[in-house]
């Protein structure tokens, strides 16, 4: 897998959280700690886009 691909894939993985973290909020049974797990999953890998794209 080169760079490029492994970055897009990232960005998916972030959409994907993204929605999840959206979802979550409105769910009533979901606890604000696994919102916040949610929540630093999808920083980790914004910040890994960023350092990839650095590179790039």
């Amino acid at each position: 897998m080169n760079l490029s691909s492994h970055v897009e894939e990232l960005k998916k993985k972030h959409a994907s959280l993204s929605a999840a973290v959206e979802t979550a909020q409105r769910s009533p049974s979901v606890s604000s700690l696994e919102i916040a797990q949610l929540k630093k999953q999808k920083l980790r890998l914004k910040e890994e886009i960023s350092r990839l794209d650095s590179v790039q």
